[in-house]
């Protein structure tokens, strides 16, 4: 078993991205999730609610957060904008050559992409072209969301212009439009950070987990779906997010768990309990790191220097058949 490590980490627009969103749904919403799984043509997932940045579980007034546009245009640029929100809120569906689980973009930036300190796409988009430790050189918007195909959906990414990602950054572009491009410290941007407890105790994770998520994502974590598509993503197993997904730190996916989990009640567990949880869900088995090259403890050493849980949890195939 390796030992823990940790040093603190910013989050950045995620694949990475990944432990997802966990929804109490009312009976309409239940009603709406099935129509939706049940049209004619697939649609978004249907799990989203349309927040704003005043009503979102990480709180705070909608004066305080950059207020993304609504309306999308209806003109060969507002078709593509649409597009790349398909391929954003069902990407199993959208971009069913490059995604290899269940999960879509929305499962970690909730809202379509819109809500504040879910990662939000308007204020990833400003902050690119950026160099990344993760690769050690700088990514444009384009390299970035690849990242999250490669790892937060264990699959392949696009090419750069191909039409699914040129519909995703023409997304991300409508997103932002207004936001103050170069600026990496917008409100609102990213995960929260919390500061590390003293302990971190997974056994007890465990049981806010059956308290608080599993109604969700099941006893089992593997979340649930009405007729084939995701309505509750899996947070651990074959179809979800592999070793390489930003999420699978346990800092941040604590970051993201405070602030947005149970979906429209962020805010409620409180730090400790947020850091537990994730240590519990990131103890989990998920599919391989895509960079392994054989040796656990060098892929260990090389990629993971940072409070997770890669070589003590099972690692599955790297691909998964659905």
């Amino acid at each position: 078993m390796t030992q823990l490590k940790w040093y603190p980490a910013l989050a950045v627009i995620s694949a990475s991205l990944v432990l997802l969103g966990c929804q109490q749904q009312s009976g309409e919403g239940q009603q709406n999730t099935e129509q939706q799984a049940n049209a004619s043509r697939p649609a978004p997932a249907p799990e989203q609610q349309d927040l704003t940045p005043a009503e979102a579980p990480s709180g705070g007034s909608a004066e305080k957060y950059f207020q993304p546009p609504r309306e999308i245009p209806n003109d060969e640029f507002g078709k593509v904008v649409r597009q790349g929100e398909l391929i954003f809120t069902n990407t199993p569906t959208y971009a069913k050559g490059y995604s290899g689980n269940a999960l879509s973009c929305v499962n970690c930036h909730i809202d379509k992409g819109r809500l504040a300190n879910s990662a939000p796409l308007w204020a990833a988009y400003v902050a690119y072209p950026a160099y990344r430790s993760k690769n050690k050189h700088v990514n444009t918007i384009q390299e970035r969301m690849q990242g999250c195909f490669r790892f937060s959906m264990n699959g392949t990414p696009p090419a750069a212009d191909s039409p699914e990602m040129t519909a995703l950054v023409t997304y991300a572009y409508w997103m932002a439009q207004g936001a103050p491009t170069g600026e990496k410290k917008m409100a609102g941007r990213g995960y929260p950070v919390l500061k590390k407890p003293a302990s971190v105790n997974r056994e007890r994770g465990a049981k806010i987990f059956a308290s608080s998520c599993a109604v969700c994502h099941g006893a089992d974590g593997q979340g649930q779906s009405v007729n084939g598509t995701t309505v509750f993503p899996p947070l651990w197993g074959p179809q979800s997010f592999n070793w390489g997904a930003g999420m699978h730190r346990v800092n941040t996916a604590a970051g993201f768990i405070k602030a947005n989990m149970p979906l429209g009640q962020g805010n409620t567990l409180s730090d400790q309990d947020a850091w537990d949880v994730a240590a519990y869900v990131m103890d989990q088995p998920r599919p391989q790191d895509p960079r392994f090259k054989g040796d656990t403890a060098a892929t260990d050493k090389e990629y993971h220097d940072h409070f997770c849980y890669y070589g003590e949890a099972g690692a599955l195939p790297r691909q998964a058949k659905k």
